[in-house]
């Protein structure tokens, strides 16, 4: 049975060959990369990216990555291009290939398919003499590298080289059309990735939704308005329209007397509550929620002033988060 440094020293190993392999991408970066991007950059359709085998788990990675960049793309399996999918592909598009070898037969119906109706295509090989890197416009050569497997045959050091390089070609394209974070918002609206790139100006309940009493409002005034509001908080508010207080859904079942109801706003309320601002990251905010346990916070842009704009609710950010 193998020791435990016997374990660490294989992975080390596959480690140091696979960054050996990346390091000589370098040489793939030349003029054909340069004419690459640009031609991609331009594409008035759809950018489709086929292979088979391993080299087809990596495409598909690749157009998941260039669609959630600003460059719609597409995976299709090469048998699945030969049997039907060729349909998929127009003039208006780019053809992205992916092979090891250069020479799977499967590639063989796309790279006919794509000459005949001059369709722009990209390859992506090892092999310099291989039938693809002669068929495509650009041709994308990766140095060849020993594979970081036992036996030195099952794909590794290949598949992570061309992982890496599919994340230049999407990097280099979003940079070059000046792909911002603007951008990317709009297409990662959802989970915690989309909640990370929000703010709380995003998603904050503004205007007639907020839930305002002054400080000499009556409790049932103050009731009326948060049952309206749904929040379970009302912000309280001076003359000067300040916010100098909030009152909870549990501040009222804590004050309930028989006097509760002659009570004034200023009377039970909580005072300097806490107040964020609508550039916060909707994570901080959420953070500021937890940390306090509280569901609710106003929003003001003037420390001075303290004037409310906007509340946010914890289920704001937790649906957010489910989606």
């Amino acid at each position: 049975m193998k020791s435990s440094s016997t374990i660490i020293k294989s992975a080390i190993d596959v480690l140091n060959i696979e960054i050996s392999g990346i390091k000589l991408i370098k040489k793939t970066f030349d003029n054909n990369f340069v004419s690459a991007i640009k031609e991609l950059s331009k594409v008035k359709g759809r950018v489709i990216i086929t292979g088979i085998g391993k080299s087809g788990h990596i495409a598909n990675k690749i157009a998941s990555t260039m669609s959630s960049t600003g460059t719609p793309a597409q995976f299709c399996h090469s048998n699945e291009m030969s049997h039907g999918d060729l349909g998929v592909l127009s003039k208006k598009d780019v053809l992205i290939i992916i092979s090891n070898s250069g020479n799977s037969s499967e590639l063989k119906d796309t790279i006919t398919f794509a000459k005949k109706n001059k369709i722009k295509t990209i390859g992506i090989s090892s092999n310099v003499k291989s039938e693809l890197m002669q068929s495509v416009n650009y041709p994308l050569l990766l140095s060849t590298a020993k594979e970081a497997c036992a036996v030195g045959k099952a794909p590794t050091t290949s598949t992570t080289m061309t992982l890496v390089l599919g994340d230049a070609i999407c990097v280099a394209l979003m940079k070059l059309k000046k792909f911002k974070i603007e951008d990317y918002k709009k297409i990662h609206p959802g989970g915690v990735l989309g909640l990370s790139l929000m703010k709380v100006k995003d998603i904050m309940h503004i205007k007639n939704k907020l839930p305002i009493v002054s400080e000499n409002s009556k409790m049932k005034n103050v009731i009326i308005e948060m049952t309206k509001k749904s929040f379970g908080h009302v912000g309280v508010i001076d003359k000067n329209k300040k916010i100098v207080g909030v009152i909870t859904d549990g501040d009222l079942r804590r004050g309930l007397n028989a006097k509760f109801l002659d009570k004034l706003a200023k009377d039970i309320m909580t005072r300097k509550p806490k107040i964020i601002s609508s550039d916060l990251p909707l994570l901080d905010a959420l953070s500021i929620m937890n940390r306090n346990k509280i569901t609710c916070l106003f929003i003001s842009n003037n420390k001075s002033t303290r004037k409310p704009i906007g509340i946010i609710h914890i289920h704001d950010c937790l649906r957010l988060m489910q989606n």
